[in-house]
């Protein structure tokens, strides 16, 4: 069979076996899992089976654990007798017991499961535990039954905007006081400031529980338990309803690329076997970051992780999710010191074919069980077909983050002065895309504005942020930094792809790392909140990039940029000025840190008028008004056909102009 993949791509041609393999490979493991006329949302029902049921005398709880010799349940119903309640073996790995009476579970019941394996007794957590809890003396963790009323949706269907505007946010660090912030504060305090920025989906990090809060939520413990650091399930609930009413779409930031290596926690383990999940031995264990492994080749291991998906799109209602780690994923060395400098590298030994296999059949199964459900791979590699269609050949996510541009902004800015910024290197960078795949551009990552690394605005104005952001203050360091910071934004967001994404606070340009509370800092909150103080202080320049942010959020979405790729119209690397269009906006750049140009040909693809919609150099935005935005320019073609009009470009400044009747 002849894929679309290879009519988009014709360096792939000497590649097809590999991709013929990839089809063939989810072929038949999705007949294998279904049969014949089994749907996938039909099968990743393990959270409606597995875990704890209510009903009308009673409880039922089930769990798999197929190495296990005897289960047991325990907990504040049987005073933690650890052996009174056995579980009966239904076979198939599958343990079963129905609790009433005495032994009836209630509303914040606490409860473990004990397994019996060679002769130990092994406490651990169930595996479809919907709320998991610490307890603050003991730092122990345990379930808790919640069985509070049934959630009452509002917003019971809501449709994604189709062009996205992501704001990245971390619960717990959304506050400014210095504890962990709650699903409830974020909703009252968080959610308003989203909405009138413009962006229109949230992608939440850190939901699913995890032990350690200074993993930023990436070393999973328990996978259909939101966190309960930040409050009940009803209260996450109550987030995501309101999110839907206010037009902005709620995006799960999913880890199924690993597992918290924890057992008394996590689901390592759990049955006493390293392999009930994960590979066993070495490629059980990730190197780099000492988590667990998925065998995604394992069927009761692609049941558990579908249903999982299915888990939080029915019970949350959560739009979509953008998968952690697929790099680490899809190659046996997980990326790990690999150039990915031709196309043999994607298809080799080295890349495993099994979990390509699970993410289609998790791309597939999101979309039949929500439709406009929005899918978005962290893959660094760029895996051809990533972001195609399944029919085609390709994976089935809708976007791929652009994990080059962060990159290539922080090589740029340690290592080489803006006056000598390469405009062809940087329009290559911010514009090479797979054929017919979708990114979501952006400027800077999360992980930068970690300890140890720097945000975009501390690399460029660093110690002087403490001591020249009153308005009042006159400083180089902090003008450059606040220009080149509104630019970077601008063109990342107009170049990069198909949809934009911003971390929380990095909108205004947040002064401050984060660093979780550890043994290092004393177990302060100090560095792990926001300060949106800074932003809303009418003295302090912070609300300049803040302005900012808003009206290029609100020109991209009038001007619907996203609707079409953009044409590079001019690249004059010697001036340091590229000009380009998208949707229906001409993009000029002057990036040179000294050189204003009074009479700079601006080229425009048709004649006409001419109107500034968009500058960098508003004093609305810390500029000093050098653009005239009430100018009109007209285009006109010369005798060699080019066409456009001479404008004024100022030294470090950006301008977008859109085509008006006259």
């Amino acid at each position: 069979m002849e894929y679309k993949i290879f009519e988009y791509d014709k360096y792939l041609k000497p590649f097809e076996a590999d991709i013929e393999l990839r089809m063939n490979n989810y072929k038949r493991k999705k007949t294998e899992l279904l049969g014949k006329n089994q749907t996938l949302s039909e099968f990743a029902n393990g959270h409606e089976y597995f875990g704890f049921h209510k009903k009308r005398n009673g409880w039922f709880y089930r769990e798999w654990a197929p190495a296990a010799d005897a289960v047991y349940i325990m907990g504040d119903m049987n005073n933690w007798d650890k052996t009174s309640l056995p579980l009966n073996n239904i076979g198939n790995g599958v343990w079963e017991i129905f609790l009433s009476g005495k032994n009836k579970l209630y509303n914040g019941c606490k409860v473990k499961t004990v397994i019996q394996k060679d002769g130990k007794l092994l406490e651990r957590i169930p595996l479809y535990a919907h709320r998991v809890v610490q307890d603050k003396q003991t730092y122990l963790w345990s379930a808790e039954i919640f069985d509070s009323l049934k959630f009452k949706w509002k917003k019971n269907k809501f449709t994604p905007d189709k062009k996205l505007f992501i704001y990245e946010c971390h619960i717990g660090m959304a506050q400014e006081k210095c504890e962990v912030g709650t699903y409830t504060e974020f909703r009252d305090n968080i959610l308003p400031r989203i909405k009138a920025d413009g962006y229109n989906a949230i992608q939440i990090m850190a939901i699913m529980e995890h032990p350690y809060y200074g993993s930023f939520g990436y070393q999973v413990s328990s996978f259909f338990a939101a966190s309960s650091r930040f409050g009940t399930p009803n209260e996450l609930k109550s987030l995501i309803d309101t999110a839907h009413s206010m037009g902005i779409a709620v995006l799960l930031d999913v880890v199924h690329s690993h597992a918290v290596k924890n057992t008394e926690e996590g689901i390592n383990l759990f049955d006493g076997t390293d392999y009930q999940f994960f590979h066993g031995g070495s490629r059980g264990e990730h190197p780099a970051w000492g988590t667990k492994l998925f065998n995604y080749n394992k069927n009761e291991v692609i049941h558990f992780l579908l249903s999982n998906l299915k888990f939080w799109l029915t019970e949350y209602h959560f739009d979509g999710f953008r998968f952690d780690g697929v790099t680490s994923m899809i190659y046996h060395d997980h990326g790990l010191g690999t150039a990915f400098t031709d196309y043999s590298k994607y298809f080799s030994l080295n890349t495993d074919t099994e979990a390509i296999t699970y993410l289609q059949l998790a791309t597939e199964l999101i979309k039949e069980v929500n439709p406009k459900a929005i899918i978005i791979a962290e893959d660094m590699s760029a895996m051809p077909g990533m972001c195609l269609p399944i029919e085609d050949g390709g994976i089935g996510f809708d976007y791929r983050l652009a994990m080059g541009c962060p990159d290539m902004w922080i090589k740029l800015i340690k290592d080489t002065k803006d006056e000598f910024w390469d405009m062809h290197h940087i329009w290559h960078e911010l514009t090479s895309r797979r054929p017919m795949e979708k990114y979501i551009g952006y400027a800077e990552s999360h992980d930068q504005a970690l300890v140890g690394d720097k945000t975009i605005i501390f690399r460029l104005c660093d110690s002087e942020m403490y001591t020249a952001m009153s308005k009042n203050s006159n400083s180089a360091v902090i003008d450059r930094g606040i220009a080149l910071h509104k630019m970077i934004r601008l063109i990342t967001m107009s170049l990069a792809g198909e949809g934009y994404l911003n971390f929380m606070g990095n909108e205004f340009g947040h002064p401050e790392w984060i660093d979780f509370p550890r043994e290092g800092n004393n177990w302060s909150y100090h560095y792990c909140r926001r300060q949106w103080h800074l932003a809303d202080d009418k003295n302090l320049k912070y609300e300049w990039l803040l302005n900012f942010d808003n009206d290029m959020i609100s020109i991209a979405k009038e001007y619907k940029i996203f609707d079409k790729p953009p044409v590079a119209l001019h690249i004059d690397n010697e001036k340091q000025v590229m000009i380009y269009k998208r949707g229906n906006l001409i993009f000029a750049f002057n990036f040179s840190p000294v050189n204003s140009y009074d009479s700079y040909f601006v080229n425009v693809p048709v004649k006409g008028n001419y109107k500034p919609v968009l500058s960098t150099d508003s004093d609305n935005f810390g500029g000093w008004n050098r653009i005239a935005t009430d100018m009109v320019y007209t285009a006109t073609r010369d005798k060699n056909k080019t066409c456009g009009f001479k404008m004024y470009l100022p030294a470090r400044t950006a301008v977008c102009l859109e085509k008006i009747k006259k």
